[in-house]
C-alpha cells in the first residue's frame, strides 16, 4: 500500500473551448504529444450542446514518468475531471473560465488558470432586452481569488493576428506554462506532423508563448487591449463639425456615416438637422454647459440607430459586402486557397415585404395575412437558402440590397419617421422646463432595438413612456425624471412587460395594451412509418 501511495500522480488538464474553435484537435495534440515522447496520456470530452450556450470541454491526463521507468506497469488514469485535482486549466473565453470555478474545478492551492480574456457573449446576454453582459471585473476578481495563478490574454486577437484557430493558441499557451515535462520543440514537431495550417498554426503557438513571457514578466494583459475603431480613427465629417459643439462630434460624426451608407447624403442630412434642434433646445436649457451636452450625445447614439433600422435591403446589404466575407473567412481560419461556402437562411414575412410597398397596398397585403392567421394559419413567409459565396446569390442579394431608393417610398420608412419625429418633439417639450427629465426622455432611445416582434415592443413601449408618463402631473420635475428612468429600466428588464406595467401603474399610468395573439390548434397527423394492424 505505501508503494501505491508514494506513486506519482497524473498531471491533469482541463480545457473549456467553444464549439469551431479547435478544442478536439487540441487534446489530440497533447495526447500525440505525451505519446510520441513515450508517456502514458488519454484525453476524453463532453460536448456542448451549441456554439455558445454550452462549451465543449476536454480532459487530458499524462503520467508524469514514461513507459520505459514502469517495468511494464500501466496507471489506471481518471475519464472525467475530479473537483479540486485540477493541475492547468485553460479557457478560450472569460465566462467559462468562471463556469469552471464555479463548478469547483479550479482551486487555490492547484490549479493555474490560463483564459483568455475576451468575451463572447452568452444567448442569454445577447437577449437581455438592455446590458445583459456579465461584469468582466467581477469575473477575473473570482478567477484570480482561486486560483493559484491567473495568466489573461485576448486569445481570440491572437489567433486571428496569427491567422490561425484558438486551440493552437491554446498549445502555445499550455507549452510556456511549463506543467508538462516536454520541451517547446516536441510541442512545435506534433504541429508540423499534424499538417493542419502548419505556418499559422505555429504562428500562433509563438503569440501564446509571447504572452506568457509577459504574464510572467508582469506585463499581461488583464483585458483585451484597446482596438482601434471608426470612432477613434476615422475624422468628423465637415457638415457634423461645422453644425454641432464639440462634445458631441464622435457620436454624431459616426451616425451621420452610418446613415449615408444607410440610404443616401440626404437621410444623412436629415440626421444632422434633427439633432442640431436638439442641440439648441439644449443650449437654451443649459447655456452653461453643466452637463456637458450629454442629452445631445445619447440623442445622437440612438437616432443614428433607430433612422437606420434593420429591413430586407439593409440585411442584403451587410450579407453581400466585402468585409463580411474576410470576416467569415479570418472565423474559420480558411488559408487562402481554401474554398469556402456560405449559405444564408432567411425568411422573410409579409411584414418585410410590406414595409417597401406604399401605404395602400401594404395595408391590403397586411390585413390579408392576418385573416389568414385568424383562420388559424401560420404567417405568410418564405423559407430561402441564398448561396452568398454563389454568383446568383450573390447578385440576388446585391440585387436587393440596390432596393434601398424604393425604402423611401414604403410604408414602415413613413411609419419610423413619424415616430422618430414624437420621441424627438417630447425632448424638446420638456428641455424647456428641466434638462434631467428631458435627458431621460432622450435616454429611452434605448428601447428601440431589433427586429420584427421586439422592435415593435420597443416602440409600444416607448409611446407608453412619453403620452402616458410624461405629461402626468408629479410633486416635483426630479420625481417625473425619477419615473421615466424607472419605466424605461422596468422595459429593459423582461420581455413579458410585466415589470413595465406594474412601474407605470405605481406611477398612475396605465399599462400597455394587451397584445392579441391567435391560437392555432396543430392536427396531430399520422404515424406513416408505423405498422398497420391487419
Amino acid at each position: 500500500m505505501s508503494g501505491m501511495t508514494d506513486a506519482p500522480r497524473p498531471i491533469t488538464l482541463l480545457i473549456a473551448a467553444l464549439g469551431g474553435q479547435g478544442g478536439g484537435v487540441l487534446a489530440e495534440w497533447l495526447v500525440e504529444l505525451a505519446t510520441d515522447a513515450g508517456y502514458p496520456a488519454q484525453s476524453t470530452s463532453i460536448p456542448g450542446v451549441a456554439q455558445r450556450t454550452g462549451a465543449t470541454t476536454y480532459y487530458v491526463e499524462v503520467y508524469p514518468e514514461p513507459h520505459a521507468t514502469l517495468a511494464g506497469r500501466r496507471p489506471v488514469m481518471s475519464l472525467l475531471p475530479v473537483p479540486g485535482c485540477i493541475d492547468l486549466l485553460v479557457a478560450s473565453e472569460l465566462l467559462e473560465a468562471a463556469r469552471m470555478v464555479q463548478s469547483g474545478m479550479v482551486s487555490a492551492d492547484r490549479t493555474m488558470l490560463i483564459t483568455s480574456s475576451g468575451r463572447t457573449l452568452t444567448t442569454s446576454e445577447k437577449l437581455a432586452q438592455g446590458d445583459g453582459r456579465f461584469d468582466s471585473d467581477r469575473l477575473f476578481d473570482v478567477a484570480r481569488r482561486y486560483s493559484r495563478r491567473l495568466v489573461a490574454f485576448d486569445m481570440d486577437e491572437a489567433a486571428r493576428g496569427a491567422g490561425t484557430a484558438v486551440s493552437s493558441v491554446m498549445f502555445g499557451a499550455i507549452a510556456a506554462s511549463g506543467v508538462l515535462p516536454f520541451g517547446l520543440a516536441a510541442y512545435e514537431r506534433v504541429i508540423r506532423d499534424s499538417g493542419l495550417s502548419v505556418e499559422a498554426s505555429l504562428r500562433g503557438f509563438a503569440r501564446a508563448r509571447d504572452e506568457m513571457r509577459a504574464a510572467g514578466a508582469g506585463k499581461a494583459s488583464r483585458s483585451p487591449p484597446p482596438v482601434a475603431g471608426p470612432l477613434a480613427t476615422a475624422s468628423v465629417p465637415a457638415a457634423v463639425a461645422a453644425a454641432l459643439p464639440v462634445p458631441t462630434h464622435e457620436f454624431a460624426g459616426e451616425g451621420y456615416r452610418r446613415l449615408a451608407a444607410f440610404q443616401d447624403a440626404a437621410y444623412a442630412d436629415l440626421y444632422l438637422q434633427r439633432l442640431v434642434r436638439i442641440a439648441a433646445a439644449e443650449q437654451a436649457s443649459d447655456p452653461q454647459q453643466a452637463h456637458g451636452r450629454a442629452l445631445t450625445r445619447e440623442t445622437a447614439r440612438f437616432l443614428a440607430l433607430w433612422m437606420a433600422f434593420d429591413d430586407i435591403v439593409r440585411v442584403a446589404d451587410l450579407k453581400c459586402r466585402a468585409s463580411r466575407f474576410a470576416r467569415v473567412r479570418r472565423e474559420v481560419a480558411a488559408a487562402d486557397r481554401d474554398v469556402v461556402r456560405i449559405v444564408d437562411y432567411f425568411k422573410p414575412g409579409m411584414a418585410e415585404f410590406a414595409a417597401l410597398l406604399p401605404a395602400v397596398p401594404a395595408q391590403w397585403l397586411s390585413a390579408w395575412d392576418r385573416r389568414r392567421q385568424a383562420g388559424g394559419n401560420e404567417p405568410f413567409a418564405l423559407a430561402l437558402q441564398v448561396r452568398a459565396d454563389g454568383i446568383f446569390g450573390f447578385l440576388a442579394l446585391r440585387t436587393l440590397a440596390s432596393l434601398r431608393w424604393l425604402r423611401r417610398r414604403g410604408l414602415r420608412f413613413g411609419q419610423e419617421q413619424a415616430m422618430i419625429e414624437r420621441w424627438l418633439r417630447s425632448i424638446e417639450t420638456v428641455l424647456s422646463d428641466d434638462w434631467r427629465c428631458a435627458h431621460e426622455i432622450a435616454l429611452c432611445g434605448r428601447l428601440i432595438k431589433g427586429y420584427g416582434a421586439t422592435n415593435e415592443r420597443g416602440k409600444r413601449n416607448l409611446l407608453q413612456i412619453i403620452d402616458h408618463l410624461v405629461p402626468r402631473p408629479f410633486a416635483t420635475t426630479a420625481d417625473r425624471a425619477d419615473a421615466i428612468r424607472q419605466a424605461r429600466r422596468a422595459a429593459l428588464a423582461d420581455e413579458d412587460g410585466g415589470a413595465l406595467d406594474a412601474t407605470l401603474v405605481t406611477h398612475g399610468a396605465p399599462a400597455p395594451p394587451i397584445v392579441a395573439y391567435p391560437v392555432r390548434w396543430a392536427k396531430k397527423r399520422p404515424d406513416k412509418t408505423a405498422a398497420r394492424v391487419v
